[in-house]
C-alpha cells in the first residue's frame, strides 16, 4: 500500500510538453510541489523505471496482485524508453496573466453601420398601434 501512494505521487502530476498547452490536472500544483522537492530523483525517467521495476519485483510473487505487476512492468519499459530518447519530467509552471488593455484589443473600429431594416418598415402604422 505504501507502493501505491509513491506511485500515486510521482503519475499524478503531469510533465510539461516540449511543444503546445498541457492541461494540469485537478490540484496537480500541491503535488508538483511535493515531487520537485526530491529534484532529479523524481524527474530523471531512468530512475523512475528502475522504481518501478523494483516496485513490480514483490507483487509478482501473489497471484492476487499478478495484474499490478504487470502494469508496473509496462510502466517502467514506457519510462526506460522515454529516457533513452532523452525525456524527462518538467514541472508546468503558471504564467502570470496580463490583463489586456483596452487600446489593445480594439484594432480597427468598424466602418460600416450595423445593419437596419429599412425605413419604411421601421414606421409603424397608425392601424397597427391602435390593433
Amino acid at each position: 500500500s505504501v507502493a501505491g501512494v509513491l506511485v500515486c505521487l510521482l503519475e499524478y502530476p503531469r510533465s510539461k510538453r516540449k511543444k503546445g498547452s498541457t492541461m494540469e490536472r485537478c490540484g496537480q500544483k500541491y503535488l508538483t510541489a511535493v515531487v520537485k522537492v526530491f529534484g532529479p530523483l523524481t524527474r530523471n525517467y531512468y530512475i523512475r523505471a528502475v522504481l518501478h521495476a523494483i516496485l513490480a519485483v514483490p507483487a509478482g510473487f501473489l497471484l492476487s496482485t499478478i495484474l499490478g505487476t504487470v502494469c508496473l512492468g509496462i510502466a517502467s519499459g514506457i519510462y526506460l524508453l522515454a529516457a533513452v530518447r532523452g525525456e524527462e519530467w518538467r514541472p508546468i509552471e503558471q504564467k502570470p496573466r496580463e490583463r489586456p488593455h483596452v487600446g489593445d484589443t480594439i484594432k480597427q473600429p468598424p466602418s460600416n453601420p450595423p445593419p437596419r431594416p429599412p425605413a419604411d418598415a421601421r414606421k409603424k402604422h397608425p392601424a397597427e398601434v391602435g390593433g
